[in-house]
C-alpha cells in the first residue's frame, strides 16, 4: 500500500511538471466524458418522455375498432365498416376475466357555443369507465350518473382547454353550452392533462353520455353502435393473453364463421409501449456508443503522448533502475501516470457533462434526464481506457536496459 501511495505521488508529481501538455492530453477524455452522459441523458429523456406519454393514455390499454369495409373490389380505410357496439364492451368485460374495464367511444368535432365565443373541439359520448381507464380525474364537478347515461342527459365534462377558450376566468360548472345547436348543462371540468406524444392537446376536449352522442348529436346507422370499444387488462401482461379471448366473444357475437374474417381491429398498446421503449433503448445505446468514440480517441491521445514521455525520460527510468527499482515498479509509475490522467479528464467531463445538461434543459425542447447509472458508467470507464492505453507505454518503459538508459542523451 505505501508502495502504491509513492508511486501515485510520484505519478502527480510528473503530471503537475508538464501541466499544459496534461491539460491537452486529458482533453479527449474530459470531451468524450462529457459527450456520453449528454447522449445518455437525451436518449433516457426520450425514454421517460415516451413512458408519460403512454400513461396519459391509459394502463394496459387495448383499443378495438371497427374493420373495413369492401365496395366494388375497393377496401375502405379502418373503421369503414361500422361493427363495433356499447354492447359489444359490455360483454368482453363480462366474459373476459382479464378485462377490467371497457369503455364505449363515439367521437366526433363538433362547434361548441357558449355565448358569443364559440370553439371546435372534439366532442365525445362515453362513460365514466373511460376516464378510470385514462385515469383522468375531476378537478372539480361530478361525473355522470347511471341516469344521465340511461335517459341520454344533455350534460357535459369539459378539458381544461374548452373551458379557457369558451369560459376563460368564468366558473363553468352549471353554465349552458350548445352542441349543435342544442343546450348542455357542464357538470364537471377534467384536470389539467396537456398534450400527448403526438403532440395533440388532450384538454382540447368535451365529453357527453354514450347515449346523448348516439341519439342526440353525432348520430349512428345502427342501434348503439360506437366509433370504438377502449379495455383496461387487470396487468401489461395479461394484454397479450386477453387479446385472443376478446376477438372469440366479439367473432362470437359478430356470428362470423370459422373462414370468415374479422370485422374488428384489435390494438395492443402495451405492445406498442413496449415497441417504444425498446426502439428508445436502442437510440440510448446507439448515442452513448458514438459519444464513446471520443473517449476512444482520447485513449489514444494519452498513449501517444505517454510514449514520448517515455522516451523524453528515458535517462530518469535508467538512474530509477540502477538504485533498485525493478521494471514492475517502472510499469506501474507510467500506467498510474495515464490511470490518473484519465481519471482527471473522467472527473472534468462528469462535471461539465453535468452542466451540459443542465444547459441543454433550459434553453432547448430536448427532454433530458439523468439516470445516475449512465453518469457514474462513463466515469469508470474513462479509468479503463487509462489502463488500456496507457500500458503498452508503461511496459516498453519497463523492457529498458539500465545501461542503455543511463547512455541515453
Amino acid at each position: 500500500m505505501i508502495e502504491l501511495m509513492t508511486i501515485t505521488k510520484i505519478a502527480h508529481r510528473a503530471i503537475r511538471a508538464n501541466k499544459m501538455r496534461s491539460t491537452l492530453t486529458s482533453l479527449g477524455i474530459i470531451i468524450g466524458v462529457a459527450a456520453v452522459i449528454i447522449m445518455l441523458a437525451i436518449g433516457h429523456g426520450a425514454q421517460i418522455s415516451i413512458q408519460n406519454d403512454m400513461k396519459t393514455m391509459g394502463s394496459n390499454l387495448m383499443i378495438v375498432r371497427s374493420g373495413t369495409a369492401t365496395s366494388s373490389g375497393a377496401r375502405g380505410g379502418r373503421g369503414s365498416l361500422p361493427t363495433m357496439k356499447a354492447a359489444d364492451g359490455d360483454a368482453v368485460q363480462e366474459k373476459v376475466a382479464r378485462i377490467k374495464l371497457a369503455a364505449p367511444v363515439l367521437e366526433q368535432t363538433s362547434q361548441i357555443v357558449y355565448g358569443n365565443a364559440n370553439w371546435a373541439t372534439s366532442t365525445t359520448g362515453t362513460d365514466n369507465r373511460y376516464f378510470q381507464i385514462k385515469e383522468w380525474n375531476l378537478d372539480y364537478g361530478r361525473n355522470f350518473s347511471e341516469s344521465d347515461v340511461k335517459n341520454a342527459a344533455k350534460v357535459a365534462i369539459l378539458g381544461k382547454t374548452v373551458v379557457k377558450e369558451l369560459f376563460g376566468d368564468v366558473d363553468p360548472l352549471g353554465k349552458t353550452i350548445r352542441i349543435k345547436g342544442m343546450p348542455f348543462t357542464v357538470i364537471g371540468v377534467l384536470e389539467k392533462r396537456g398534450e400527448n406524444g403526438m403532440g395533440m392537446d388532450q384538454d382540447d376536449a368535451i365529453f357527453i353520455p354514450i347515449t346523448t352522442a348516439q341519439k342526440k348529436v353525432i348520430g349512428i346507422t345502427f342501434p348503439d353502435q360506437v366509433s370504438m370499444i377502449m379495455l383496461q387488462a387487470v396487468d401489461g401482461n395479461a394484454t397479450y393473453s386477453a387479446q385472443e379471448e376478446v376477438s372469440q366473444v366479439l367473432r362470437q357475437r359478430h356470428n362470423l364463421g370459422p373462414n370468415k374474417e374479422n370485422d374488428f381491429v384489435i390494438m395492443n398498446l402495451t405492445q406498442m409501449q413496449e415497441m417504444m421503449e425498446s426502439s428508445t433503448q436502442v437510440l440510448t445505446v446507439l448515442l452513448g456508443s458514438i459519444a464513446s468514440i471520443s473517449l476512444l480517441v482520447g485513449g489514444i491521445g494519452i498513449m501517444n503522448i505517454m510514449l514520448v514521455s517515455v522516451t523524453e525520460r528515458t535517462r530518469e527510468i535508467g538512474i530509477r533502475m540502477a538504485i533498485g527499482a525493478k521494471a514492475w515498479d517502472i510499469r506501474w509509475q507510467f500506467l498510474m501516470e495515464s490511470i490518473v490522467l484519465s481519471l482527471i479528464g473522467g472527473l472534468f467531463g462528469f462535471v461539465i457533462g453535468l452542466l451540459g445538461v443542465q444547459i441543454m434543459g433550459t434553453f432547448t425542447t430536448f427532454s433530458l434526464k439523468i439516470a445516475w447509472a449512465y453518469v457514474i458508467i462513463p466515469f469508470i470507464f474513462s479509468g479503463l481506457v487509462g489502463v488500456l492505453f496507457g500500458f503498452y507505454p508503461a511496459y516498453k518503459a519497463s523492457l529498458m536496459n539500465p545501461i542503455n538508459a543511463l547512455r541515453y542523451e
